[in-house]
């Protein structure tokens, strides 16, 4: 994600942000397995990883493999007959797909403050960065509680039922 900075972001399946980073002076391809371990330290039960084009090389293949069991990572340009295979492999397709939920949360942080960064200085964008996160975790928080309480509520009323 490109704002101004490199921020980079770890989303989890139900679109919760779960770590973010912002990224001075150092590539996707550099942050990548960090980032990874640093979430996997903080949340254990993450099992699959799905990452960019520009997250790959070589090293973070088998290093994410060895953090996380399924490692969705495109290799940048031809893909040999193995790499292939592995690609159209049903679940490696599945976890790519699920992938634009990142997407989604990249313009969610925009909405909730990254659009503009009104503070000075790096401290000053760090800080605007984990507010931003904050706040889209706290607002998809709200929707869920929202949806449940409209599904109760349908619940509680029952079918409707027409009048002959």
């Amino acid at each position: 994600m490109e704002l101004g900075l490199r921020v980079c972001v770890m989303v989890e399946a139900d679109g919760f942000i779960l770590h973010h980073r912002v990224m001075e002076r150092c590539t996707d391809d550099a942050v990548a397995v960090p980032m990874v371990q640093e979430t996997r330290d903080r949340f254990p039960l993450v099992r699959a990883v799905s990452m960019d084009k520009g997250f790959h090389s070589p090293s973070n293949q088998t290093e994410l493999r060895q953090i996380v069991g399924t490692v969705v990572l495109p290799k940048k340009g031809r893909c040999t007959q193995e790499e292939a295979e592995r690609e159209r492999d049903p679940e490696f397709a599945t976890l790519r797909r699920q992938h634009a939920a990142v997407e989604s949360a990249i313009n969610a942080l925009e909405v909730h403050g990254l659009d503009r960064c009104r503070d000075h200085g790096i401290d000053g964008f760090r800080r605007y960065v984990g507010l931003a996160v904050l706040a889209r975790n706290i607002q998809h928080l709200g929707a869920i509680l929202r949806r449940q309480e409209r599904d109760a509520e349908k619940r509680r009323r029952g079918p409707y039922r027409k009048a002959a």
